[in-house]
């Protein structure tokens, strides 16, 4: 199974750089999706990497992720 985690982070990075390419066509939303899906890639790469991270960063990480999709869906929603 660890074969689709790797999958997931390989996905991530693409949805990251799909941010990218979202904010150079200047939509805004596109921050929202890049800060949440780099965020996501670097928790789940700090499982194999071993950075002197403390787990109390990675849960602000993960917030900051979490309150970064809400921005992005919320901008998207306005939008329609």
């Amino acid at each position: 199974m660890e074969i689709l985690h790797w999958f997931s982070i390989f996905l991530e990075i693409c949805i990251a750089t799909m941010g990218v390419g979202l904010i150079l066509r200047k939509k805004a939303f596109g921050w929202g999706i890049l800060i949440t899906f780099g965020i996501y890639t670097f928790y789940d790469m700090a499982k194999y990497v071993p950075l002197p991270i403390s787990q109390n960063l990675l849960y602000l990480l993960f917030f900051i992720a979490s309150v970064s999709a809400f921005w992005a869906v919320w901008k998207i929603s306005k939008n329609k």
